[in-house]
Parts: C-alpha cells; structure tokens; sequence
C-alpha cells in the first residue's frame, strides 16, 4: 500500500469529506456555479462544513487528491471535487484482501 492513501485515510476529517462527496446533495446546499452530482462540491462548502479555514481544507483535499481518492476541476476560479469511484473501489478491494 503506497504512502500517500495511507496518509489520506488516517485522517477522520478527511474521512468525513470522502462520506460527504459520496451523496453530495444530501450534505451540501446547491451551489450558484456548478452542480453538486455533476461538477462535484466546490471547496469553499467542503471548509465551510468541515469547519476549519479554507487552507487547512486545501490540505486535506491536497493529500486526498495526491492518493487519487478525489478529483478537482476548475469552474471559474474555484475547484470543485468529486470522488474518484473507480480509485476507491480498488482501494476498498485492496483493504479487503489478505494481506
């Protein structure tokens, strides 16, 4: 298992914001730019939600994106995510397996 999921998984904040993005409109409000299933959730609503400042949130999507659990795409000038199902489905079968 490579360094970056392990880091990416070890955090419960970041953890959380996997479980938000998996059902976007249920844990988010409707975005002006954007929609939520689509385009994913711009960062500002993830830091919001999260409660920490808009850099610390950049992190944690930082080391999620570096381990592929998420992805971002520019609309404007913010960066909204989404998850990456594909990525976490490997993972998830990875986990399962013995060792």
């Amino acid at each position: 298992m490579d360094v970056d999921l392990v880091k990416a998984l070890a955090s419960d904040k970041r953890l959380l914001i996997l479980e938000w993005l998996r059902d976007p409109e249920r844990h988010f409000r409707p975005q002006r730019d954007g929609d939520l299933v689509r385009d994913g959730v711009c960062s500002l609503f993830i830091a919001e939600k999260l409660g920490v400042s808009q850099p610390t949130c950049g992190e944690h999507l930082k080391v999620l994106a570096k381990a592929g659990l998420i992805r971002g795409r520019k609309i404007r000038q913010w960066v909204f995510y989404q998850r990456d199902e594909d990525r976490i489905a490997k993972v998830k079968e990875m986990l399962s397996s013995d060792w």
